[in-house]
């Protein structure tokens, strides 16, 4: 039985080829788009689900709002770790870590010590921290390993790294500094294989931090008034334990704890128990430097699209299936002549329907690794086809079926149901079936043109909000400037001033400013400042930025009022942006200059000397807050290099000469650090590097999605012209003309695709200003991206379907109507 069910098969195969290629296509397509979208989705969604009682496990994080501005981090209090431990109930294990980025250095015999450079993955721990996260000991005491100070636990990957030639039980009891801090390893643990953000591979004895005094003034462990980003707390509740109860405990310890400062009325501070799922992907707390939150949205969105490109596959499948019932219905009255049942007819019909869908998953499968190399600049690294996951093997069946029910169930009980004396009659379609097939079949092609151009709205939507934020005016210049951070662990106030005279002596440098963050960037520094009109206080959160008198020469930034900063200037002399100036109740900027502020930034009596123009101080997802530029004093307000360089000449190099030439001055400087610098458009367009990804998927998205639907249309405009032949030969041989014949075959096409923008407008509208939501300053959604979209939409199936219908109306009607 399943042998005749393949001969005949691959027999109605043979007799439609082109058919059959089209389905194939369009289901490899969408089942490629699936397969490549399930893999980045259960990348994601697998993020720290090994872990044992995972559901018990919290992260401690800190909310904080002040003057309605809400703020959020991962860090804690340095003392709430030792409290929770002393105070706090239902608490199994409570486990501090602290982050740090230090060289490290394994002693070599000949040549001197072994150097790997600023090392990302390396924290501050207690032997709590393996007993909430379970790792596989290799070596040493998995109960008291890290108990004492300057110890060290090592992951099985960097063991070897550090002590190639040595054995696990040989590498116990060896030296690894760390900076200076000389650490004895202890332990060495399996490096975790899954997914995971805690990739963690050097754990430093927290203890080490009550006998470092460097390391002891870092973790501020009496100081419950500072949070550091680096201190963060993971604990692990008892079964049974609310974790409401405990959130409550904590910030009962923190109102206890903490000082009352009346100059902050109104703004709170408080902890929240974050779950294990929710770490990887809540950007509001964030993960770690080398690991990255991912976007739910984001993921769900892909999702829709895979299922988008897959349902537009297993439409043409239907269409085209149903469109060729008439060619297959003697076969069909034939058979149940002969005794076939409809049973075996539609298992007959859903496993031709399997098979293709069969050929497309394996042509998916070879197509798969070719798609992830092209989308490698913002797909994890680490996202490949792996046989050897079970999940991926049931993914790839369970689709299987899927798809080769959704495509041939309903053409499978359509061509079923034929009865045999109808049939042999040529009958097949007589009363309403034929009606019924071709409304589902327009319903159908509705359906995908409405796909096809919400697809095209969204990439063109996405795309001019992307030109608009690269494009806008931010309110400084970033062209032709070169940012470069001077080393946080080595610079030094004389040394920065050593570097800054000899860069300003190269002839390819116009201007260069020592300060801190340039005017719109990732890093925020801010702080209260109060301002008394003498009716009223005015307190807000303010930002800070600074620099020497160059710095808004450089960035260009409009002086509204007053004057600029100056080298003669104390800490108390600012200058503050226009947004600032209205909060103070200036409405002319002039008016503010020479007014006092009571506190900014630790300090007191603050005079404003100069208003500026509002600027971007982040991307425009972000609105203009009020900020105050200091002049720039000390190693760390002096931190970073804003050099403008002169422009170029024609076809010339004057730009690489400089940065070539910077990159000595830079060595002569800092011989131990690695010259890093950057244009500062670039670190503009990377704000959009989410917007850019975006735009791509759907580009890519958008053209599959045509390509498809024109697949299916031009399948269906061959059978359509096929079934028409003889009705086109009378036409003509009465005169028709060719442009009347094409005419007449495309106007159904014409008024489907009318149809389908008369629907998806409205939709596509609403979806484009939900997600334009996300900016706090955005483009217009402009009327003619609806018109470019049903006019692109339109032309690309005319010219699909014309390769077809002017075929069909050139034709020699002699040729289709001889039969007759």
């Amino acid at each position: 039985m399943i042998k005749n069910y393949l001969k005949i098969a691959f027999r109605s195969f043979g007799r439609h080829k082109l058919f059959t290629l089209i389905n194939i296509v369009g289901l490899s397509i969408g089942i490629s788009a699936a397969l490549v979208i399930y893999l980045i989705v259960h990348y994601d969604f697998t993020f720290d689900k090994f872990h044992k009682d995972e559901d018990r496990i919290y992260r401690v994080v800190s909310d904080f709002s002040f003057q309605g501005q809400q703020s959020h981090t991962s860090g804690v209090c340095g003392p709430l770790a030792g409290a929770i431990k002393s105070q706090a109930t239902g608490v199994e294990f409570t486990a501090p870590i602290f982050t740090l980025s230090p060289d490290v250095f394994i002693a070599g015999k000949k040549n001197g010590p072994t150097r790997f450079k600023a090392q990302n993955r390396v924290i501050l721990a207690d032997q709590q921290y393996f007993k909430i996260f379970n790792y596989v000991w290799l070596a040493g005491s998995s109960a008291h390993a890290l108990d004492a100070p300057n110890h060290v636990v090592l992951t099985s990957e960097r063991a070897k790294l550090y002590f190639p030639s040595l054995t696990y039980d040989q590498i116990i009891g060896k030296v690894v500094t760390y900076d200076t801090l000389k650490t004895t390893v202890s332990g060495i643990v399996q490096t975790i294989k899954e997914n995971t953000d805690l990739s963690f591979h050097d754990f430093i004895s927290y203890s080490t931090g009550t006998v470092n005094k460097d390391l002891g003034g870092q973790l501020q462990l009496t100081e419950w008034e500072s949070t550091n980003s680096a201190s963060e707390v993971f604990i692990k509740l008892f079964p049974k334990t609310a974790p409401n109860n405990v959130q409550k405990q904590l910030n009962a310890i923190l109102k206890k704890s903490s000082q009352p400062h009346p100059e902050l009325s109104g703004s709170t501070h408080g902890f929240r128990l974050q779950t294990m799922d929710d770490i990887h992907f809540n950007a509001d707390y964030g993960v770690f430097d080398f690991s990255s939150t991912a976007s739910k949205t984001t993921l769900y969105g892909l999702l829709v699209i895979a299922a988008f490109l897959l349902l537009l596959g297993c439409i043409n499948f239907v269409n085209l299936t149903t469109a060729q019932a008439a060619q297959r219905a003697k076969e069909i009255g034939i058979r149940k002549t002969m005794g076939s049942s409809r049973r075996q007819l539609i298992v007959q019909f859903l496993s031709e329907t399997f098979i293709v869908t069969l050929l497309a998953v394996l042509i998916s499968v070879m197509l798969a690794p070719f798609i992830l190399k092209l989308f490698a600049d913002f797909i994890p690294k680490d996202i490949k086809v792996d046989f050897a996951q079970p999940s991926l093997i049931l993914f790839l069946l369970g689709l299987t079926v899927v798809v080769s029910m959704a495509s041939g169930f309903y053409p499978a009980i359509m061509l079923s149901s034929y009865k045999p004396v109808l049939v042999l009659k040529n009958q097949a379609s007589s009363k309403s079936s034929k009606t019924r097939n071709a409304w589902l079949r327009k319903s159908l092609t509705v359906t995908q043109f409405i796909i096809a151009q919400f697809f095209i709205m969204a990439t063109v939507l996405v795309s001019k909000q992307i030109y608009y934020a690269l494009h806008k005016d931010l309110g400084f210049k970033k062209d032709a400037i070169i940012v470069i951070d001077s080393p946080w662990k080595n610079r030094t106030l004389a040394h920065n001033q050593v570097l800054a005279n000899k860069l300003r002596a190269l002839p390819q440098i116009e201007m260069i400013s020592m300060g801190s963050a340039a005017p719109s960037s990732g890093s925020m520094n801010s702080t209260f400042g109060l301002y008394k009109d003498g009716k009223k206080e005015i307190k807000t959160d303010v930002e800070i930025k600074t620099g020497d008198q160059n710095y808004i020469k450089i960035y260009q930034i409009k002086l509204l009022a007053g004057r600029n900063i100056q080298i003669t200037d104390t800490a108390r002399a600012i200058i503050i942006n226009n947004t600032y100036a209205k909060i103070l109740g200036f409405s002319n900027p002039a008016d503010a200059i020479g007014k006092r502020l009571e506190k900014l930034n630790n300090d007191k009596n603050i005079t404003i000397v100069g208003v500026v123009a509002d600027f971007h101080e982040r991307s425009l997802h972000s609105p203009i807050n009020p900020l105050a530029i200091l002049y720039a004093k000390g190693t760390y307000q002096t931190s970073t290099f804003h050099i403008a360089l002169k422009p170029e000449t024609v076809g010339g190099n004057e730009w690489k000469t400089a940065i070539a030439a910077m990159g000595r001055d830079w060595k002569s400087v800092y011989p131990d650090d690695d010259f890093d610098y950057h244009f500062y458009d670039e670190t503009i367009a990377k704000f959009y590097d989410s917007e850019r990804h975006t735009s791509t998927l759907l580009t890519w998205a958008t053209g599959l999605s045509i390509f498809i639907s024109c697949l299916g249309l031009l399948g269906l405009a061959i059978y359509t012209t096929n079934l028409r032949t003889k009705e086109i030969g009378v036409r003509k041989v009465l005169g028709a003309t060719v442009t009347q014949i094409v005419t007449l075959l495309s106007t159904e096409l014409v008024l489907l695709i009318l149809l389908a923008f008369i629907i998806v407008s409205p939709i596509a509208w609403w979806a484009m200003n939900k997600w334009m939501e996300n900016y706090s300053d955005r483009t217009t959604i402009s009327w003619w991206i609806f018109a470019l979209s049903g006019g692109g939409m339109l032309m690309a199936a005319v010219i699909t379907s014309s390769f077809q219908t002017v075929k069909a109306a050139i034709a020699n009607p002699v040729r289709s109507l001889r039969s007759e």
